[in-house]
């Protein structure tokens, strides 16, 4: 099904999918394309900071900047996100929050397809178990992206598995949205 991987936005390579670990003092970030769902490729992988030392609308604009320039930079087909539950600190899910609006809300600007997965979904579509730990995510990001060394930081290898989580998801998704509406144009 190559043609599940086509990009919506003119990239030759393929579908071009961001996938963002939101917080507010690290956001970790992954630009990945895929030609097919074996072949696919790390276009950028980082960690966006922003000093706890600032104000929270200083930091929150910082980070609204380079998000924003990462989108205008490789105009992603999709951004993907993950959807936080819970925090057992209450302070840090505040940021994680409110970065990820942040993101959600450009993407949605920007006219990208955008998806949110829990750390279970992604878990279990980059590493087959949704019970994975961070070192078990990190080598399967480092296998599936071909790369020489272990993903880093951290962060960078979680929005990595976002998106590889989105390339994994997206194909079974597009078929039943299509399935939902062809129903319902038979009703």
């Amino acid at each position: 099904m190559e043609h599940m991987f086509a990009s919506h936005r003119g990239h030759l390579g393929g579908l071009v999918v961001l996938g963002i670990d939101p917080g507010l003092t690290r956001c970790g970030y992954a630009v990945l394309q895929a030609r097919s769902a074996t072949k696919i490729s790390a276009l950028s992988l980082g960690v966006l900071r922003t000093s706890p030392k600032c104000s929270l609308p200083d930091r929150l604009a910082e980070l609204h900047d380079e998000l924003s320039a990462l989108l205008h930079e490789f105009t992603p087909d999709a951004v993907a996100v993950e959807q936080v539950f819970f925090q057992t600190n209450v302070r840090t899910a505040m940021g994680v929050g409110q970065a990820s609006g942040i993101a959600l809300a450009l993407a949605a600007r920007d006219g990208a397809e955008v998806a949110q997965y829990t750390p279970s979904q992604i878990k279990n579509a980059v590493a087959g178990w949704g019970g994975a730990n961070k070192d078990q995510i990190q080598r399967m990001v480092q296998s599936r992206l071909g790369l020489a060394e272990l993903p880093q930081p951290p962060d960078a290898a979680d929005a990595a598995a976002i998106a590889l989580c989105h390339i994994a998801c997206a194909p079974f998704m597009a078929l039943q949205n299509a399935a939902l509406l062809e129903r319902q144009s038979s009703t």
